[in-house]
């Protein structure tokens, strides 16, 4: 026996044909901005010169989603284009259990799908005595019993082109609370070893100072390019052009360059890395799942996962580091439902490839994390049969 996190979690498409549109509507297979309901002034704070310039904006808003259950964390998933200097801001809010009505909409995120004309970046938003925003997750102190978002798309004033597209909007919810409880058992995935690349991201320690310096913030991206090379996407030559082309692996700095959030300084923000997967034609999101016996129905669909995890190497043995958030890729489980992983924290490619114990694996995933993982595969590739509470 031991600690593991149990869960109550819903993850939620959203229809972008329902809720609220104002001065947007669906056309090109996703959400675009049609009729402006005015300009707004925006400076980049993260550019070299901070300019203020006019952009045109025009609001989505999905209608009001409800769980089930209380609620005391919510992430974000969007995917979206935002070409000639345009971008998209997503906010969300809740219901809270302690409140008489809705949160003020927070927002999570001024995004685009390149650096060149907005540094993509969360919002600090200052908590109050019910929510607060930590970079990609809203928290609800009392839990909450729905949530919308709220999508605004602006582009450039006057108009250059013709602006983003959002394609997709989800969310995952969750209800957090610890209890003792067995290892779960073995499952469908059993015996099954997925063929991931691997990618290390210590190898990359001491480049590019502006995205952290490579090694110990990399795990992120370097385990969402180790997946989009497992579907044989990703970068191309000449997207990949201003990589250095000395360096190793430079799908690697292409994704920490485009999952970086310019505000808190990292590469690991969930909606980012999620929104930048989904450029190359896969369907993605961040959710959580509750044991690893779901885990090994997508393995069995031959779908890898990214999973988060908190490693003790006193408490997960064959560990040779400690991290109080890492990412890793799932690749698969042994014949006795041990789990085989691509660590990107191995120091070379020979050591890359780890199986931990069941039940070690379990305690520093479901009770590190929660079960958070990002869930990536192309539209082709089904997902498994959805749990009777979905959280996919």
């Amino acid at each position: 026996m031991g600690q593991l996190t149990q869960t109550r979690i819903a993850y939620r498409t959203l229809a972008l044909t329902a809720g609220r549109h104002r001065g947007t509507r669906v056309a090109a297979g996703g959400v675009r901005l049609v009729s402006p309901r005015g300009v707004r002034e925006y400076a980049d704070p993260y550019a070299q010169s901070a300019v203020r310039r006019p952009f045109a904006h025009a609001t989505w808003t999905s209608p009001p989603t409800i769980p089930g259950f209380a609620f005391n964390e919510l992430v974000a998933t969007w995917h979206a284009q935002t070409p000639d200097s345009s971008w998209v801001e997503v906010a969300a809010r809740v219901r809270p259990a302690r409140a008489a009505g809705w949160s003020g909409w927070l927002v999570l995120a001024r995004w685009a799908d390149n650096d060149t004309g907005l540094h993509p970046a969360s919002v600090p938003v200052p908590a109050d005595e019910l929510t607060s925003v930590a970079a990609d997750t809203v928290r609800v102190s009392g839990g909450a019993h729905a949530w919308q978002l709220r999508v605004t798309l602006l582009r450039p004033e006057p108009a250059a082109g013709d602006g983003p597209l959002l394609t997709y909007a989800g969310a995952m919810v969750s209800s957090v609370g610890s209890h003792a409880r067995a290892t779960s058992a073995p499952g469908s995935g059993a015996g099954r070893v997925l063929d991931v690349p691997a990618f290390s991201q210590r190898i990359h320690a001491g480049h590019c100072p502006q995205w952290g310096g490579g090694g110990e913030v990399w795990c992120s991206p370097t385990s969402i390019a180790m997946l989009l090379a497992y579907w044989g996407t990703g970068p191309d030559v000449d997207a990949i052009s201003w990589v250095d082309p000395a360096y190793p692996d430079r799908t690697v700095y292409h994704a920490v360059r485009h999952c970086w959030d310019h505000a808190y300084g990292g590469a690991g923000n969930w909606s980012f890395n999620a929104a930048y997967a989904a450029r190359f034609g896969l369907r993605t999101f961040v959710t959580r799942l509750r044991d690893l016996t779901e885990a090994e129905t997508f393995i069995a669909a031959g779908i890898p996962l990214v999973a988060s995890v908190i490693v003790d190497p006193a408490a997960l043995a064959g560990a040779d580091y400690g991290s109080e958030g890492h990412l890793v890729v799932l690749a698969g489980f042994t014949p006795d439902g041990d789990v085989v992983v691509n660590d990107p924290a191995a120091h070379n490619l020979a050591t890359l490839r780890r199986v931990y114990a069941r039940g070690d694996f379990e305690r520093a995933w479901v009770g590190g994390s929660g079960g958070l993982v990002y869930v990536i595969h192309p539209p082709a590739v089904p997902l498994p049969a959805r749990p009777a509470e979905p959280n996919w």
